[in-house]
């Protein structure tokens, strides 16, 4: 069902008969009945919440000019995109905002990655990023160190790979002495450092 032009009540009413004769399977389309449609005026954000509001399937009836608001309305939830299609878009009534056929294809390939990009809650490394760890910055000696020489800004250095000790322990390590004579480019790590 398009919303276009409904307001939220409206809406409300038309779910609650809809439900009330037995439709189970309800999807709602965010729609802005204006043609074509001004991206200032389709408030895509809207469709995350009557996802939470109708607790039923949301989409998009898109009349906007190419494909960028479509995608836009995945990235808030939507699992339904309508968009008008031509064969020439010199000809019929909505034409000129309709899309053709290489438009729409690529609309279908950027819509199924943006989709998957949606992904779920999750923060640190997947896992094909796993092995990419090794290219996180740490903490490396860049000048030769003697034994019982202090750590400074002169002789440490926080560079890539991450074989050392991470950089959030650089400003503590200031300072500190070193138990053995370290080379040039060696990764700095605990067992170095006289505490």
């Amino acid at each position: 069902m398009s919303t276009g032009l409904a307001t939220l009540p409206e809406i409300k009413e038309s779910v609650k008969y809809l439900r009330k004769n037995g439709c189970k399977q309800l999807a709602l389309l965010k729609c802005t009945s204006s043609y074509p449609a001004n991206p200032e005026d389709l408030n895509l954000i809207s469709i995350q919440k009557m996802r939470k509001i109708f607790n039923c399937e949301v989409g998009f009836s898109d009349h906007s000019l190419g494909i960028g608001a479509a995608l836009t309305s995945i990235n808030n939830g939507a699992s339904i995109i309508e968009k008008h299609f031509t064969i020439e878009k010199n000809k019929g009534v909505d034409g000129f905002f309709s899309s053709e056929a290489t438009e729409m294809k690529r609309l279908k390939e950027e819509s199924s990655i943006a989709w998957m990009a949606r992904g779920k809650v999750f923060f640190g490394a997947t896992k094909n990023e796993i092995k990419y760890r090794k290219f996180r910055r740490s903490i490396y000696i860049s000048q030769d160190i003697k034994k019982g020489d202090s750590f400074s800004r002169d002789n440490l250095k926080v560079i890539r790979p991450s074989n050392g000790l991470h950089p959030k322990y650089f400003e503590i390590i200031l300072g500190k002495k070193a138990k053995k004579s370290l080379k040039l480019g060696t990764p700095l790590k605990k067992i170095f450092i006289k505490y």
